[in-house]
């Protein structure tokens, strides 16, 4: 039976957004009315994604980490000070965009793009931290079923609209077969009559191959599915 891995789905979908954010940055056309608030507003909402995240980390996880592997939960400790900085220098560039005069304004993009940058590359050495070290101390010093609690415990604090908010974001990341598998446990657990709204709104976020693996590994007719 696979181990309970409480960062490795989550991390996906943030890589993925993140990345998607740095192209679509270096690539709008800030001449186009809006643009820079959108953008704007798209890097102002990654970086509070990326606190929430950690204090969801720190109320979950992270208290069982500090009392089983407290080296591992110091060196986490030491990310999240670099971390703050870069979301504090990404967050004062994207507040001022906007307000960016005409022909300053291809410099501030490429300023706010490098920013995001920083913040993406601060993040990635974090996760990577969290996946090698934070995770594999849990594996060591907790037990299979006290990691099950922390996962439920988390999945119990979340609002309906929460929780559908953390599957639209993370799925279209995953790999089928763990695509299929977080989609039947979520359908199964969804109250009576909401499962097709459910996987309609998920096949939603999800390309058209995605889309159709889903829908065949589930057994379910595309077109009841989308009702």
């Amino acid at each position: 039976m696979p181990k309970t891995n409480l960062y490795r789905d989550v991390h996906m979908g943030q890589r993925a957004r993140m990345f998607a954010l740095a192209v679509e940055l270096g690539a709008a056309d800030m001449a186009e009315p809006g643009a820079a608030a959108e953008q704007s507003a798209r890097c102002l909402a990654m970086t509070r994604e990326l606190r929430e995240h950690a204090d969801h980390e720190d109320t979950f996880i992270h208290q069982l980490l500090r009392e089983r592997a407290p080296e591992a939960a110091d060196a986490l400790d030491a990310e999240h000070v670099r971390l703050d900085a870069a979301f504090v220098a990404l967050d004062d560039r994207a507040r001022a965009l906007p307000g960016t005069s005409p022909e300053a304004l291809p410099e501030a993009q490429h300023a706010l793009y490098l920013a995001l940058n920083e913040v993406i590359s601060a993040y990635l050495a974090h996760l990577h931290a969290e996946e090698t070290v934070a995770m594999p101390a849990l594996w060591q010093y907790a037990s299979e079923s006290e990691l099950a609690a922390v996962y439920s415990a988390f999945k119990a604090s979340r609002t309906p609209e929460q929780a559908l908010g953390d599957l639209r974001g993370m799925l279209p990341a995953l790999p089928p077969a763990t695509r299929t598998a977080i989609m039947r446990g979520a359908l199964g657990a969804a109250p009576a009559g909401r499962a097709d709204g459910l996987l309609a709104d998920i096949a939603g976020t999800l390309g058209p191959d995605q889309r159709r693996r889903l829908y065949d590994d589930l057994g379910v007719p595309e077109v009841a599915a989308s009702r």
